[in-house]
């Protein structure tokens, strides 16, 4: 895997430095004559026609908390997404390979971590501020593109747990969901953080496809006592010997009714290996709270998750049309001792082509809804039990998200967003309180969002 990883890198570097070359070429072709204003190809054609895509994405968000959490406020956050990828048949003869590598420059502020206080964050954008290489993969399509292999560093967000309704959602858990973005090492593979791993996709039939994939089970250090992204800053560790992630899935297609109204349904598990701390228990068997207890949270070896995602179009824009109504669901579950979320569910809606004069236009309605785990809610009574204060019982945190996405251009969407937080981090304690027994309050967030694509 390491040897394999050092290649990919190499290999983005060569890739990086390509732009400059071509830029020369295409500066030469532009002092030779021209046969038509037809048949004149841009800089990008050249390069696609021998095999290269560059990309680059901005995003550029603005949060406001108007009431409850921790205080409120406003913030800016930005990311730039710089991107490349190849077509390695038609580069170096590679039949079947392409090749992808990524890089985010992220900056600004936090609202959830500095105003709010809330496990699913306002955006899927905030991190802390950092200049970090994302995705290093190849992968390789046989038998005719019915399997495909896919090596190196990259996230599992994309293909797993997923609904392509809620693409349009801002908060964090309605990308990746909540309960595995809290529960996992380093929140998972996701952004910012992928890892190195495997990824096995496979056609079993005309609508059953079935993914498989194993990744490092930690973007940082187990035994680093400081954020995951202070750990590894930049996402050149490329860690490969701690203990799997391993996660799997069967993704069923079908239609229904006279429009043949597309859905799937995805069933899977995953496992991780590794160890994780007991929500309630400290070494020795006595409880957290307990002041005669070591403090240290009682190791737990393993832990695993079973989940469902079901997407269905409910009504089509027009006859033929792949616009209109969508709707998804999806749900978790974990153990509870090790664990902060032991359920989870969210779901929403996403309406497109309502309007002739504006077809690209999207509207999106959804709720995230993250239980406390019994472990945790017992951890708190102890604390009562041990204190004799009315400490607050966590019990859950759920979001409501409000979205309008507007096409200013085709590479250019603006987008109003509205957010309600219910039971920040589930109900915990309000840092600001001195008595230690009133939770944070409910959260009321506007925001916008805009994001350039090249």
């Amino acid at each position: 895997m390491t040897s394999i990883l050092y290649g990919l890198a190499r290999a983005f570097a060569i890739f990086a430095a390509i732009p400059l070359c071509f830029s020369g070429i295409a500066l030469a072709a532009d002092d030779k004559p021209q046969a038509s204003a037809s048949t004149s190809k841009t800089q990008r054609e050249i390069l696609a026609d021998w095999g290269l895509q560059f990309n680059a994405t901005y995003i550029a968000e603005v949060f406001g908390n108007v009431s409850g959490g921790m205080r409120r406020g406003s913030i800016y956050t930005g990311r730039l997404d710089l991107g490349v990828d190849a077509d390695l048949e038609k580069i170096v003869g590679w039949t079947g390979a392409k090749f992808h590598a990524n890089m985010f420059q992220i900056h600004g502020q936090g609202l959830s971590r500095d105003y709010i206080g809330n496990l699913m964050l306002v955006s899927g954008v905030e991190a802390l501020p950092s200049t970090r290489l994302y995705e290093l993969w190849i992968e390789q399509s046989l038998f005719d593109g019915k399997l495909a292999v896919k090596v190196g560093q990259q996230p599992s967000d994309i293909e797993f747990i997923d609904s392509k309704y809620d693409d349009i959602f801002t908060n964090s858990a309605l990308g990746w969901p909540g309960i595995t973005g809290i529960n996992l090492l380093a929140g998972g593979p996701s952004p910012p953080l992928a890892v190195p791993g495997v990824r096995i996709k496979t056609q079993v039939s005309d609508n059953i496809t079935a993914y498989a994939a194993i990744f490092d089970g930690d973007a940082a250090p187990p035994d680093s006592v400081v954020d995951p992204q202070i750990a590894n800053p930049h996402g050149i560790l490329f860690r490969v010997n701690d203990p799997a992630w391993m996660i799997g899935q069967l993704k069923y297609g079908f239609q229904l009714g006279e429009n043949n109204l597309p859905g799937t349904i995805t069933g899977g598990a995953w496992k991780h290996l590794g160890e994780f701390y007991d929500q309630r228990y400290a070494t020795g068997g006595l409880a957290l709270a307990d002041p005669a207890s070591t403090g240290v949270p009682r190791n737990l070896r393993g832990n695993q998750g079973i989940f469902g995602v079901y997407e269905q179009m409910l009504a089509r824009a027009s006859p033929g049309s792949d616009k209109g109504v969508g709707f998804f669901v999806r749900t978790s579950i974990s153990p509870s001792d090790r664990n902060l979320i032991s359920f989870y569910l969210d779901g929403g809606f996403q309406f497109t082509g309502f309007s002739e004069a504006r077809p690209n236009d999207k509207i999106g309605v959804a709720m995230t809804y993250a239980r406390i785990s019994d472990a945790a809610r017992a951890a708190d009574r102890d604390v009562q039990a041990f204190t004799g204060t009315p400490y607050p019982v966590r019990d859950f945190e759920a979001v409501f998200e409000m979205t309008y996405l507007a096409e200013v251009q085709p590479n250019w969407t603006v987008q109003p967003v509205f957010q309600y937080v219910f039971h920040p981090g589930g109900g915990v304690v309000d840092p600001n309180d001195p008595s230690q027994t009133r939770r944070i309050k409910d959260a009321a967030v506007f925001g916008l969002r805009s994001t350039f694509n090249y």
